[in-house]
This record gives C-alpha cells, sequence and structure tokens, in this order.
C-alpha cells in the first residue's frame, strides 16, 4: 500500500489529567502516516484522485487544538477516526501523537502514544 506521510506537525494544547496541563497548556508533535493506492492520482494528475493533506492538516490542527482531552490515546484514537470518516480512499493510519514535555520526573526525550487503525 502507498504512504502519504504528514511529518513533526506541532501544535498547542490542553490536553493531560494534572490541572496545570489544561490551565497552561503544552506543544504536542503529530505523525500521521496515510495508507493509500496513490496511482490514480499519480496517473490523472488530479487532487479529486488523491488524499489532500492540506484538508488532512486542517482536521488534526482541529482536533489536537481543539476539546482537551485526559489522555494522549483518546488524542490518537480521535485522530485516526476523523480522518477514517473524511477520507473514503483512505485504508488505514497511523497516528503517532507526542508530548516533548509531559510534568513527570526524570530523564527521557518524550512521551508518545502511536496506533494503527484500518477501514472495517
Amino acid at each position: 500500500m502507498d504512504k502519504i506521510l504528514l511529518n513533526e506537525m506541532q501544535f498547542y494544547g490542553y490536553h493531560g489529567l494534572f490541572p496545570e496541563e489544561r490551565k497552561l497548556g503544552q506543544r504536542f508533535n503529530v505523525d500521521v502516516v496515510l495508507h493509500t493506492d496513490v496511482r490514480q492520482a499519480a496517473r490523472t494528475d488530479e487532487m479529486e484522485n488523491s488524499i489532500d493533506y492540506g484538508h488532512a492538516y486542517e482536521i488534526i490542527h482541529q482536533l489536537v487544538e481543539g476539546e482537551a482531552k485526559n489522555l494522549l490515546e483518546t488524542v490518537a484514537e480521535s485522530i485516526a477516526k476523523n480522518l477514517l470518516d473524511t477520507f473514503h480512499s483512505l485504508q488505514a493510519c497511523d497516528v503517532k501523537v507526542t508530548k516533548p514535555n509531559p510534568p513527570i520526573h526524570g530523564h527521557y526525550q518524550s512521551v508518545a502514544v502511536e496506533i494503527y487503525r484500518e477501514r472495517s
């Protein structure tokens, strides 16, 4: 299956369990892989035969910077569901939501949730 990748998108959201996360907010990074067949789009050079990644970006942007969720798992699931519901040629997607600076003690680069969802 062919892939369209949206890499290292950065957003500012208010997701988290702690009150300070919901009040102050923080940066979130999102990576998405859209599994779709791009042969028809390549042959015709027409957008209607592909997935508009600008539109996909806007969906992700609205979800990450929209209503606060407690868990990264919920944010990732919401992104996958909305993308699959919006783009009928999308067969599956990988979604990774990274929180670079979670309020936990220790030495680490980031925490993240990564899911794979496919059309049923």
